[in-house]
């Protein structure tokens, strides 16, 4: 089973494929510059490839990425057939997601109604979507959100201390962000200390470097 990771930022789109059978990265590439000029990665069977290529939008970073996998040269897979799965990392799911989901058409409505919070992320997030459900019809999606892991939190702890209008007009709390990093260091402590990770008296203190001050995000919810 092979499997394509997409994760598609503001203006820059990274990829990897997998072999699930070896858990191998079998090709792997970062297209940036997205709308302005346009560059490419590829690393693939053969040496890395590095190049400048107009992506006018993520859509067009999708076609490329796809073209890369399949050339004939210095392809990985003979055709798009041979994925079986396309993972994407979404930034922002709202109070919805805990956990990781199959991509339908109200989970696209769910993203999209999270754009505020998120304005320069999810967009970008959805043309990864629908790109690769056009260029891949029936091949199962799934959306992987920054905020799934934080989304438990209690309300004393997601709601901040300013007028409660603003969480019911704009849905400004605390939502935590690098999800997936979280999850991993947390079960990976777990692991080294042997025990489960899903215990409740499992106490682990981790954090990252990025924080988002609730007027900012009111800022964008307002727009």
């Amino acid at each position: 089973m092979n499997i394509l990771v997409i994760n598609a930022g503001s203006s820059s789109l990274k990829y990897q494929l997998f072999d699930m059978k070896t858990e191998e990265v079998v090709a792997k590439g970062l297209c940036e510059r997205i709308g302005i000029d346009g560059k490419y990665t590829h690393q693939g069977k053969g040496d890395k490839i590095k190049g400048d290529h107009a992506m006018a939008s993520h859509s067009e970073a999708i076609e490329l990425v796809i073209g890369l996998l399949t050339d004939a040269e210095n392809g990985v897979v003979k055709s798009l057939s041979e994925i079986d799965a396309v993972g994407h990392r979404v930034l922002h799911g709202g109070d919805e997601f805990s956990e990781s989901v199959l991509i339908t058409e109200p989970v696209i409505a769910a993203i999209k109604k999270c754009i505020p919070l998120g304005p320069l992320h999810n967009p970008a997030n959805l043309m990864g979507i629908e790109a690769c459900q056009k260029a891949m019809p029936g091949v199962p999606q799934v959306a992987v959100f920054d905020t799934a892991f934080h989304a438990t939190m209690p309300e004393e702890a997601f709601m901040y201390g300013i007028p409660y209008e603003y969480y019911e007009k704009y849905s400004v709390r605390r939502y935590g962000f690098h999800g997936t990093s979280h999850r991993y260091v947390s079960a990976k402590v777990a692991e080294v200390l042997g025990v489960d990770a899903a215990a409740t008296d499992l106490k682990v203190v981790h954090a990252t470097s990025v924080t988002v001050p609730p007027w900012q995000l009111l800022r964008a919810a307002s727009a």
